[in-house]
């Protein structure tokens, strides 16, 4: 059953495969086979037969051609590859954390589902996957994907269904003694039918309501001030912006960096911020935790421009917010990032 956008493509590549590779053993088994039997030893005083004098076209020949079909199939293989490891622009990020043994899926607007996943025909759907437990591996044969998901790293993989139906889901790494219990469903559905499955299941918050919440219950709001004037960086606009580390290096804030901040806080410090105050919340924070407190940073708008200097008030100083008084030194702005 082919139910993907690459899974013709797939099809016709693996059986060129097939045949190609098929024809091409069974010819050399048989010029084996044949050469064995008719340069064999006929009589105990038989000669030698004579040399044979080289043929370059013969030698181009079988040299050449199975290089063109060999390379065609890797470059059309590489190609595949590629197709898949760069999902569209368009797609739609559900998030998939797997444990032994089941999968379970959350949406940015909360919907969360074990074993099952709902989509629409026709939507590119990029997974976000993480292992909760040991190493697993998402495996649905009718579009054609498989990717490991490893425990303390992201993987990703996407498909857009082309056909409704009902898929079988399961677990292709051996993961424990219920590994061959992993399995699920994924539903292809047309676009009303998707809709009215929404609202059916809609959920009482999004992921970044409830990322917020676990922010505030956790602390982080006591250093990370919406002021810039905490004792770590202000997170607004923080989401997929460059971030200056302390040892001159820079990455992008991304879902494996604010991720990695929160389970091992010193491998990494943004420049001008003191690594010994973020602690370590990696025995206090589940995977599905640091999705929904990703999905919350993700969420912050850019921390708002300077109001202007017109009818605010001074400072004890007497000074106007914003300006460059002379002597004063230049106006510091925290770079965004996580501490």
């Amino acid at each position: 059953m082919t139910a993907s956008s690459v899974a013709a493509e797939y099809n016709w590549l693996f059986w060129i495969l097939v045949v190609v590779c098929g024809v091409v053993s069974t010819g050399i088994a048989f010029v084996v086979l044949y050469s064995a039997w008719y340069f064999r030893r006929k009589r105990d005083n038989e000669l030698p037969p004579p040399s044979i004098s080289n043929s370059v076209k013969m030698e181009a020949a079988w040299t050449l051609i199975p290089l063109f079909l060999f390379m065609g199939m890797f470059a059309w293989g590489a190609k595949l590859y590629f197709d898949i490891e760069r999902p569209p622009d368009d797609a739609e990020q559900i998030y998939v954390v797997a444990k032994q043994w089941m999968w379970k899926t959350q949406r940015p607007d909360g919907i969360r589902e074990i074993n099952e996943l709902h989509v629409p025909v026709g939507q590119s759907v990029k997974l976000l996957m993480i292992s909760q437990d040991v190493v697993h591996s998402f495996y649905v044969p009718a579009f054609r994907i498989k990717q490991d998901v490893l425990p303390g790293r992201y993987t990703s993989i996407w498909f857009r269904a082309i056909k409704p139906g009902k898929y079988h889901l399961f677990c292709a790494e051996y993961c424990g003694t219920n590994h061959s219990q992993m399995i699920g469903w994924i539903y292809a559905m047309e676009q009303p039918q998707y809709q009215a499955w929404l609202q059916q299941g809609a959920a009482e918050g999004s992921l970044a309501s409830d990322g917020e919440k676990l922010f505030h219950q956790g602390g982080c709001a006591n250093c990370h001030h919406f002021d810039g004037h905490g004792p770590g960086p202000d997170l607004r606009g923080l989401y997929g912006t460059t971030v200056e580390l302390a040892d001159g290096t820079t990455t992008v804030a991304d879902d494996v960096y604010i991720r990695r901040k929160l389970m091992d806080p010193r491998a990494t410090t943004v420049r001008g911020f003191d690594k010994n105050v973020m602690p370590n919340f990696s025995k206090l924070v589940t995977e599905e935790d640091a999705i929904q407190l990703i999905a919350y940073i993700r969420s912050l708008g850019p921390a708002p421009t300077a109001p202007s200097s017109i009818g605010t008030a001074p400072d004890s100083y007497g000074k106007q917010p914003g300006i460059a008084y002379p002597g004063a030194g230049p106006i510091v702005n925290h770079t965004p990032g996580m501490q």
